[in-house]
């Protein structure tokens, strides 16, 4: 099983390319289930979680045509016969798996998808997905491990109410509603930037889509799909990742190619920190600072500061001079990295779902594990910016979400290499 060492106390300069969004890449393949010609998608990050759907796509019955060079994907239908089925030992490792139900049932009216895996870090149920697509007419009994739905007269529009936020309900009622009769209106739905991406990518599917801020989404559905191209967007989280990186090491660090509109929240949260942060139309640089100052935050759903950023958010605040805290209110088991975080020298003290964190902790390395995805990354950070040398276990949570990150962070100065 493979490992990462780190050496520490590495300084950062020069700059770093970010690549496609997982979470908008994920939901993209799924959709592609419903098109009968060929997708084309590009900027596609080439990760553990991408591969996985894409195995689940030739699993299903489509062919898939990878350029690794060009981070692009094609997909179109191999054979008419196609098996309406995501079984266990595909979407084991991965939560997005469900996210195949919505548009198998909405184009072939049936479907058998495995209950989800992916990261331990809360029961993240799929009740409001199923609730979605029962008041767009389907019928749906989990038995033995399995969601089986099906809608023997297709699925028919209708008017959603989210009782909570949730983005894979809100994917998964957008990709089903595209192919359904008649109008379908979401509300309080999710309206993540990976969410506007998979509307762009059903838009030119043939899909009309109507995308409000306010939490509403309106789709009508489409009788007809066609060939299309999609480029994939630059991804926030490792954006935000590399973000915090820079402010803990970066002497002058760079990031081209963004938009820095869509990070506005955790730009302006690493501003009030103290952090020198200069953006233009498509870049943002960032400086080191000396003075790294301490803050409240609360995890929300977009445009509010993502859980996804919570675990390196709280590397950045152990350099904080004070009393830092991070309110968690997304999922209910997201601090599974502050025991790892400890044993390197943090001050953390968990109540709850509330994380206060004291600094500044004079971090030292220690061989630790990865629990999730995003914990992985928050060690690497740690590592990064401790003394000596940080040996990181279970880096296949990393792999999931991360493309080439000891190659981009090493261009840039680092030391990390894996054994």
């Amino acid at each position: 099983m493979h490992k990462l060492l780190i050496k520490g106390k590495k300084l950062l300069s020069g700059s770093i390319s970010i690549s496609g969004s997982k979470n908008a890449t994920l939901p993209i393949l799924a959709a592609s289930i419903l098109n009968d010609k060929q997708s084309i998608i590009k900027n596609v990050p080439f990760v553990k979680d991408v591969f996985t759907m894409i195995e689940l796509l030739n699993f299903i019955g489509f062919k898939t045509s990878i350029n690794r060079k060009k981070n692009l994907l094609k997909i179109f239908k191999k054979r008419k016969k196609i098996k309406t089925v995501a079984p266990y030992k595909i979407v084991k490792t991965m939560r997005a798996g469900v996210l195949v139900l919505g548009p198998l049932l909405a184009k072939y009216k049936k479907a058998k998808v495995s209950l989800p895996g992916g990261c331990a870090i809360g029961t993240r149920p799929v009740d409001l997905h199923l609730l979605a697509l029962k008041k767009l007419g389907a019928k749906i009994l989990i038995k033995d491990g399995y969601i089986y739905a099906n809608a023997k007269n297709g699925l028919v529009g209708n008017k959603i109410r989210f009782p909570s936020i949730s983005v894979g309900a809100t994917e998964n009622a957008i990709i089903a509603a595209s192919l359904a009769k008649g109008k379908t209106v979401l509300t309080n739905c999710a309206i993540e930037p990976e969410i506007q991406d998979l509307i762009s990518f059903l838009k030119k599917l043939g899909c009309k889509i109507l995308f409000n801020k306010n939490r509403k989404i309106v789709i009508n559905g489409m009788s007809q799909t066609k060939s299309l191209k999609h480029e994939v967007m630059f991804d926030r989280i490792e954006l935000g990742t590399y973000l915090i990186g820079s402010a803990l090491l970066g002497k002058k660090v760079s990031f081209l190619k963004v938009d820095p509109k869509i990070i506005k929240t955790e730009i302006n949260i690493l501003k009030k920190m103290g952090i020198k942060i200069i953006t233009s139309n498509k870049n943002i640089v960032v400086h080191r600072s000396a003075n790294i100052k301490p803050i409240n935050l609360k995890t929300e759903p977009y445009p509010g500061f993502p859980t996804d950023l919570q675990a390196q958010m709280m590397v950045l605040m152990t350099k904080a001079k004070g009393l830092s805290k991070i309110k968690e209110s997304i999922f209910e088991n997201r601090f599974m990295h502050v025991s790892e975080l400890k044993r390197m020298g943090a001050k953390i003290i968990i109540k709850n779902n509330l994380a206060n964190i004291y600094g500044p902790s004079k971090l030292s390395g220690a061989e630790v594990m990865a629990t999730d995805l995003r914990a992985s990354v928050s060690l690497v950070l740690a590592g990064m910016v401790a003394e000596n040398r940080t040996i990181i276990n279970r880096i296949y949570h990393l792999d999931r979400g991360y493309e080439n990150l000891e190659k981009k962070l090493n261009y840039c100065g680092a030391s990390i290499k894996r054994l």
